[in-house]
């Protein structure tokens, strides 16, 4: 009944909200004022009370931290629909997480698959139809704020409290910076969870080793020896690509260009920037609306408009294999990507199959080229609290079987199980003790990297104790030579500058826009980029009018506001 019921109001909730175009609703809908103020405080009284009672009677249920009672939970799963990959709702690792909970806690565990390159907007149908899982996982913050206003998600301020007793594999790994990033600073609610990076690298740039070999040239420091680079990689196709030479692409990017072109658009940032102007500029992490950004883009239009970049990148959306096909087959010279990526996969990464297609001296190494006005590297990368927010729709039943599963995935020998398999079958334990994971066949192949899709509270390497992980880091990738990973390490690492947490509270103008806003930016990017030279400007400026328009104006000025209320003039935080 509560969830046909949920279903019913989300539903009108979506109606509405498309009637109102997403905006701000008008005061017609607005909840009525005529209540007496103290009603709602003694409403608000008693479910405090009955929300307390109802902790105290779930976790009096447990004994030995079991129910009496076998609870059944549903859980969202990344489908990444990789060739050769197994059904991620059945597999060895959901056996072994199901065979888990069963035993320790008398819990159920079904998996719900979700697509992983439209997951957001699944999980918005989800939440809408009433039908999402009982633990859900999305990358969008803004998508679990939407469903917050409409009453659709969780508070889970009482969950982590009344039951920390019980979550002390989940304390100990997320602590109180992740547990209580997204913590309301007036009201006290937690919508998310986050995550945690283990590893806290976010982008690399790679270039083909071989071909600097081949061209004698040295690996690019700066940005004006990165152009040259592939000016001379344009110069030389044939002696590259010989009969392929047509299919050279210099430098390749995606849709996603404030992603894939990260850190050269980073370098054109004031790297004294303060904390206030990149909070209230932030809003979109591909740093869209930060001074500086345009001219990292016209640069990228240059490129373009000189045949050093793939022409038809802006073509082919999220999860095509296109582009990474490319690689694979050794036509690309660089790119920019997550800081492991040609490394990523096994049997099937970009490396090994470069290898397999070119020869055994074809590698993607990483390189640090672009420089920024100190000279430096800056990256901007998250905080170990930036990334994937779990969150509870308000159809969950079971809140307490639900906060044992993030406990149990919390485990730290439950995360190395996931993450390695079964020595000799996915890793061998060499003589140093390193693990060092092996390419695998049939149901022991991991879907995602490290099976983050199913350790959802860590993202990144983090086996048993930390002297294991250091040692291992470099071995955790299947066919490649760990000093290459062990580089790109490194080199991700360089003038890294991690994010503060700015808690000034929900964002209201953020809610109901995260999808209209992404699909602009990318419409900025990618029209900016393959404009002719002399239409840069007016494309560019066009275009980002339009984003400002439809809410990222009005997002960074509720950001300016609440900075102002929280932290007064000041420009930077501890």
């Amino acid at each position: 009944m509560k969830k046909k019921l949920m279903a019913i109001l989300l539903a009108g909730a979506m109606v509405a909200l498309t009637a109102c175009g997403g905006g701000k609703a008008d005061d017609s809908s607005a909840p009525s004022t005529d209540a007496p103020a103290n009603d709602s405080q003694e409403a608000d009284t008693s479910n405090d009370a009955e929300d307390a009672a109802e902790g105290e009677a779930a976790t009096s249920e447990l004994v030995d931290g079991k129910f009496a009672e076998t609870r059944h939970i549903t859980v969202e799963v990344y489908d990444r629909g990789n060739d050769g990959g197994t059904d991620p709702t059945n597999n060895m690792y959901t056996e072994y997480i199901k065979k888990g909970m069963l035993e320790d806690h008398n819990v159920e565990v079904e998996f719900v698959k979700v697509p992983r390159w439209t997951e957001v907007e699944e999980v918005n149908n989800l939440l809408a139809a009433g039908t999402a899982p009982d633990i859900c996982v999305t990358y969008s913050y803004p998508t679990i704020l939407t469903y917050a206003d409409m009453g659709g998600v969780l508070d889970l301020s009482g969950y982590v409290e009344d039951y920390k007793a019980e979550l002390t594999n989940l304390w100990d790994w997320l602590g109180e910076t992740n547990i209580y990033w997204d913590k309301d600073p007036v009201d006290g609610t937690i919508w998310a969870i986050e995550g945690k990076l283990a590893v806290n690298n976010r982008i690399n740039t790679f270039v083909r080793k071989d071909w600097l070999d081949k061209l004698e040239l040295k690996a690019p420091t700066t940005t004006e020896e990165f152009e040259a680079m592939l000016v001379a990689f344009e110069e030389n196709k044939d002696t590259l690509l010989g009969a392929d030479a047509d299919k050279l692409i210099p430098y390749s990017v995606s849709y996603d260009v404030g992603w894939r072109a990260a850190t050269l658009i980073e370098s054109f940032i004031d790297p004294d920037i303060t904390d206030k102007e990149l909070y209230v500029n932030g809003y979109d992490d591909r740093k869209l609306t930060q001074n500086g950004t345009k001219e990292a883009v016209r640069l990228l239009n240059k490129w373009y408009n000189q045949g050093l970049l793939w022409d038809n990148f802006a073509l082919y959306g999220s999860g095509d294999t296109t582009e990474d096909d490319m690689m694979k087959a050794g036509y690309v010279g660089a790119f920019t990507h997550n800081w492991d990526y040609p490394f990523r996969n096994g049997d099937d990464s970009i490396n090994v199959n470069l290898q397999r297609n070119v020869g055994e001296d074809a590698c993607y190494i990483a390189i640090d080229p672009f420089d920024d006005a100190k000279g430096t590297h800056t990256k901007y990368v998250s905080s170990t609290a930036g990334d994937r927010k779990i969150f509870f729709p308000i159809t969950n039943d079971e809140p307490l079987a639900c906060m044992l599963y993030l406990d149990w995935i919390s485990d730290p020998e439950h995360i190395q199980y996931l993450q390695i398999g079964d020595e000799g079958v996915t890793h061998n334990v060499l003589d140093s003790g390193a693990i060092q994971t092996v390419a695998a066949t049939g149901d022991p192949i991991m879907n995602s990297g490290m099976n983050i899709d199913y350790t959802i509270t860590c993202n990144g390497l983090h086996l048993a104790s930390e002297e294991l992980t250091k040692l291992s880091q470099a071995y955790n990738y299947g066919g490649i030579d760990p000093d290459i990973v062990a580089e790109a390490d490194k080199i991700a690492q360089t003038d890294a500058v991690p994010a503060k947490n700015v808690n000034v509270g929900a964002i209201e103008a953020e809610a109901n826009i995260g999808d209209t806003l992404s699909a602009k930016r990318d419409q900025v990017y990618d029209n900016a980029v393959i404009a002719a030279e002399a239409e840069f400007d007016s494309t560019w400026d066009s275009l980002l009018a339009d984003y400002m328009n439809s809410g990222g104006q009005a997002i960074m000025d509720e950001r300016a506001e609440k900075w102002q209320a929280t932290f007064g003039d000041t420009d930077m935080l501890p």
